[in-house]
């Protein structure tokens, strides 16, 4: 009986070790996972149609230009055909942003044929592309979610009983953030939210487009649950208070975030990842409204995120959770350290410095929530190269990302 479990055991080993991981997308989020999975010895292979600073970090792995996710054929048959050119076949794959996402769902089937794909199929991965469905599902449970309105013409929109100000913005995020480079528009009166809805249905379905109330107090509010989902439990999970983003209205990104613990968060995150019947990695985001003291859904993001690193450094290895399970070797851990600073300095320092100009930050602040336990997005002091290629390339990232 001995002999048979060791071999198991070793058969189980070496199919580990023969098992990689493909991650689609080389900024920042990326080169987290490729160190994360890297520092384990795990095969990598990166894919990126445009610069990234992945491709520079120490880890060996094998790195190609691909066709972009939105020619969607090429793209299909770049990834079959690399798995066969590549011994690819079996690999865990990682995306890093909405839109391959959505490639992977709705492609889950055909391409679990040379992949392992942890993302799950449309039909559960939609309640959390699509935020028109998200709140829905959330009203459902009795989840408190922002006051939102789903106006299609120009009448329903006149009729429309809101407090300005309030946000004008689109239930599924493409191709509104690539014309438009923003999340959402800030709309103060009823002409303007008239004016600025005829301008976004001419790049954007009007039947997507949300109105909802703006929640007072801006980032400061913001909080998120990362976490590794399975079977309706936690199997890793991380809350941070996102202090910074960029920009901070609305931002894109966060460039700064502390872990905090608020098992209300926990609570709301499994209630609504179990209705959906998730799994995978995932980032649940709640703004906090001090009106009446709910904590309030903004979206899910069904991926890996910007921030997704502050995780590991608070003892939660997500990505390594997640290969781990994929091929088998299913962990669990239950705690995260508290107080564990994250930030993204190279949008961070002019995020700050925006926030000291119009006097909503000090200086002296500034400098000591950069104190205490850290960690930044790309710097790494054994895998110092993306830092200095990001800095080098500061000017093309901003024109080109916005970061």
């Amino acid at each position: 009986m001995n002999q048979v479990l060791n071999a198991d055991a070793s058969i189980t080993n070496r199919i580990v070790r023969e098992t990689g991981a493909v991650i689609i997308g080389g900024h920042f989020q990326g080169l987290g996972i490729i160190r994360s999975l890297g520092s384990q010895g795990i095969p990598l292979c990166l894919l990126d149609w445009d610069f990234c600073i992945g491709r520079f970090s120490r880890y060996p792995k094998k790195f190609f230009r691909c066709p972009a996710i939105r020619q969607e054929h090429l793209f299909f048959e770049f990834l079959k055909d690399i798995a066969k050119r590549e011994s690819l076949e079996g690999w865990v794959i990682y995306p890093v942003d909405d839109e391959t996402v959505d490639f992977l769902s709705r492609h889950k089937h055909q391409l679990e044929k040379y992949y392992r794909i942890p993302t799950p199929i449309w039909e559960i991965t939609r309640f959390a592309s699509h935020k028109k469905l998200t709140y829905q599902l959330a009203e459902k449970f009795d989840i408190a979610i922002p006051h939102t309105f789903y106006p299609e013409n120009i009448r329903e929109l006149e009729n429309l009983k809101i407090e300005f100000p309030v946000i004008l913005k689109p239930s599924i995020k493409e191709p509104f953030y690539s014309l438009t480079k923003k999340k959402a528009i800030r709309v103060d009166n009823c002409s303007e939210l008239i004016s600025r809805f005829k301008w976004a249905k001419a790049i954007y379905p009007p039947v997507e487009l949300m109105v909802q109330e703006m929640i007072p107090g801006g980032p400061d509010n913001l909080f998120s649950v990362g976490s590794f989902f399975k079977n309706g439990q936690f199997l890793g999970k991380v809350v941070a208070r996102r202090i910074r983003q960029h920009p901070m209205d609305f931002g894109h990104a966060t460039t700064y975030a502390v872990t905090v613990k608020i098992p209300e968060l926990e609570k709301i995150t499994r209630m609504l990842l179990q209705a959906i019947g998730y799994y995978g990695l995932s980032e649940a985001e709640f703004m906090l409204d001090k009106r009446d003291g709910q904590f309030k859904l903004i979206e899910i993001n069904p991926r890996t995120w910007g921030w997704h690193t502050l995780a590991i450094r608070a003892g939660v290895d997500l990505p390594y959770l997640l290969f781990q399970d994929m091929v088998g070797n299913s962990i669990h851990v239950d705690e995260f350290v508290e107080n564990i600073k994250w930030f993204h300095l190279i949008t961070d320092i002019p995020t700050a410095l925006g926030e000291i100009r119009r006097g909503k930050l000090k200086f002296s602040e500034y400098f000591q929530s950069l104190g205490g336990r850290k960690s930044d997005a790309v710097w790494c002091l054994n895998d110092p190269l993306p830092f200095v290629i990001e800095i080098l390339s500061a000017p093309y990232l901003w024109i080109k990302r916005g970061f």
